[in-house]
């Protein structure tokens, strides 16, 4: 069920670990990976521009004494962005890193689905679950960031989709953060063979500006014949450090569409990987970055074929305004066996304002020979004649220029199959454009 929310705090230590262990009531299994994670943890060191994947991000100003992970008993629960107007197979909401509420549809619960709380789910469903968790989705080891989450996840949410189950309604998770707190919330996504599912996550800050960390981790698994709608939408205040794991395994002949969308936070780094393990799966991610002010986004995607007839597709779109920056970082690999890959990746950057950064790095590392892989990125900055043109027509420049940067992102809005989605991403981003000179 979860920690109590009452004077309960957890500092990142040895007693800290212990005392995490003993309220959360787990089984042994789940202690002895947390175990296991800390003294990884303990053995590393945080990532610094010496390391090829963070040349391009400095951590230096993060510092982990600063947050505290405990329970907030009546802080509010920001509202929505994804649910306007949408009718939901079921929803949980999480503040601070632990379970607040949720509820799941009865008619869903009756056919096998479960959808609620990880810590509970877990004793109640441990021969069903422990096969997945933090086993081929998450690796502990990748780096500090992942060992602390997998030492000190808090609290979680876990949907499992059965076999053949179709469920036409969206799922919806929620996670708030309070100021001066920690997230480690886990997210698993288990999507059986033959069955299908839309699932809808954000994040939101109670308070716009101040500080917050988060370190996250999301294990998404889909197995034959399946197919998943999976939206991501991280909208944290701007004092946020948000640091993120996210992996989907996609099985024979399925299907993944991802929607990522970075907007918030003081800095990001996010590793998002699909796996393409059976034969004649399919992935397309679509991404749409707007950054702001001081803000720092980094994505780093991967696009992994193991397996013969699959096809992934990743497009990423970001604009920039003041001195942000942003970093894309994209590899298609291709093992011996996946012979016939179909692999494309493209990262597009509108630049609005001089100052602004955007560093893109495509890659391939391809390992069979009868493969089409292509990948290619843009960077620019909005062109004058365009402004002047609708300007002409009547609209002010603060108007002009988000026309001109709705336009820049439609090309990932009209891949979106969920309308409330394409909607809340495109008002999110009007809302912070603003003129420049």
């Amino acid at each position: 069920m979860g920690l109590s929310p009452t004077s309960y705090l957890v500092d990142f230590s040895d007693i800290g670990l212990d005392s995490l262990i003993e309220m959360s009531d787990e089984p042994g299994w789940v202690s002895d990976q947390r175990r296991d994670a800390w003294q990884l943890f303990r053995n590393m060191n945080w990532p610094s521009q010496k390391d090829e994947e963070w040349m391009r991000t400095d951590v230096r100003l993060f510092k982990l004494d600063k947050f505290q992970l405990t329970p907030s008993a009546d802080s509010a629960v920001p509202a929505t962005q994804l649910t306007k107007n949408v009718t939901l197979a079921g929803q949980q909401i999480s503040v601070d890193g632990f379970h607040r509420e949720g509820d799941l549809l009865a008619e869903l619960a009756q056919k096998g689905v479960l959808f609620g709380p990880l810590n509970q789910l877990l004793k109640q469903h441990e021969a069903l679950l422990r096969p997945h968790f933090m086993t081929r989705a998450f690796r502990p080891g990748y780096d500090r960031f992942a060992a602390l989450h997998a030492a000190f996840w808090s609290s979680g949410t876990v949907l499992y989709v059965p076999r053949g189950q179709t469920v036409e309604l969206p799922f919806h998770v929620l996670n708030a953060l309070n100021p001066g707190h920690a997230d480690l919330s886990h997210l698993l996504v288990i999507v059986e063979d033959g069955a299908e599912a839309t699932v809808l996550t954000e994040t939101a800050s109670t308070d716009a500006t101040a500080p917050g960390f988060h370190c996250g981790a999301t294990e998404i698994i889909v197995g034959n014949r399946a197919h998943l709608r999976f939206v991501s939408l991280q909208d944290w205040g701007k004092g946020v450090f948000h640091f993120g794991h996210k992996k989907a395994i996609v099985g024979r002949d399925s299907t993944l569409q991802w929607t990522v969308a970075g907007l918030g936070s003081r800095l990001t780094k996010i590793n998002q990987h699909v796996e393409l393990v059976g034969e004649g799966s399919s992935s397309q991610v679509n991404g749409v970055l707007f950054a702001e002010g001081k803000q720092h986004l980094s994505y780093h995607t991967l696009q992994h074929h193991r397996a013969a007839h699959c096809r992934s597709d990743f497009l990423y779109k970001a604009a920039l305004q003041d001195d942000a920056r942003t970093v894309w970082r994209g590899m298609i690999k291709v093992d011996p066996a996946a012979q016939k890959t179909d692999g494309y990746q493209r990262n597009d950057n509108l630049l609005l304002s001089s100052t602004a950064r955007a560093d893109s790095i495509p890659g391939l590392e391809i390992e069979a020979d009868d493969v089409r892989c292509t990948h290619g990125s843009t960077s620019g900055r909005v062109d004058e004649e365009l402004i002047f043109y609708a300007q002409a027509r009547g609209f002010t420049r603060q108007e002009a220029i988000q026309m001109i940067v709705t336009g820049f992102f439609q090309q990932v809005f009209d891949r979106i199959t969920i309308d409330s989605v394409r909607d809340a991403l495109g008002l999110a981003i009007a809302r912070r454009v603003r003129e420049y000179e």
